[in-house]
């Protein structure tokens, strides 16, 4: 129906904003097609009421409208969108802090955060590489409070693991073995910027960051020679 089709076109997001502007421009041309064909063979002792036809034109009219207002919102998006990458270019370079279990090992380093809200009797480190298979165990902290650990690369069997992405999981046990609450932040190198599906993101790396997941940037240490 006409009318089932006004409604889809209404709740379009802006981003498809010329998918729906085409739609109501094929719903609109069928209604007037409908509406000339009725109107040629209608009884002229009882001719049609004009006032519903003019009340789907209104209709069609503001569905338009708020077309066109989504057309201008994904414009005034797009463009703030290019505004935050091109102010995150000074990011480049820079050493950020994001919540997120997957680390960048680079320069034989890998360095990350975890959160105790309160003192375990155990904490286990585990880390992954990108095939799933654990290259790294071991306790960490049992105190309460934030906790930054830096694995040099080196596996298990003391073999040096190549740079790329790792996945490391940070697990805290109460005296009666119940989990606990870890929050985990990484570290990464800013290696870029960008926007998908309305999203703007950091890069370390392969590691794609929403900008809702970073907590800090700062000036990356020089590496010592």
């Amino acid at each position: 129906m006409i009318l089932n089709s006004l409604s889809d076109a209404t709740s379009t997001d802006g981003t498809k904003s010329a998918s729906a502007q085409a739609r109501l421009q094929e719903d609109l041309n069928r209604f007037l097609n409908l509406l000339v064909t009725q109107l040629k063979n209608q009884d002229p002792l009882d001719p049609l009421d004009a006032n519903e036809f003019t009340s789907q034109l209104v209709q069609f009219a503001s569905v338009e409208q708020q077309i066109y207002q989504n057309a201008n919102l994904e414009k005034l998006l797009t463009l703030q969108q290019t505004s935050q990458i091109s102010s995150m270019v000074d990011f480049i370079g820079h050493t950020a802090e994001a919540t997120g279990k997957k680390v960048p090992l680079e320069n034989k380093k890998a360095e990350f955060t975890y959160t105790l809200d309160a003192n375990s009797a155990e904490t286990l480190i585990n880390i992954k590489n990108g095939s799933g298979i654990t290259v790294f165990t071991g306790d960490g902290e049992t105190d309460v409070g934030k906790h930054t650990f830096t694995w040099d690369g080196v596996s298990l069997g003391t073999m040096p693991q190549p740079e790329g992405v790792y996945t490391v999981s940070v697990t805290a046990f109460d005296p009666l073995r119940n989990l606990q609450d870890v929050k985990q932040t990484v570290y990464g190198r800013v290696t870029g910027s960008g926007a998908e599906d309305g999203k703007v993101s950091l890069f370390f790396g392969d590691i794609k960051v929403p900008m809702d997941d970073v907590l800090s940037v700062k000036e990356t240490p020089t590496p010592a020679p």
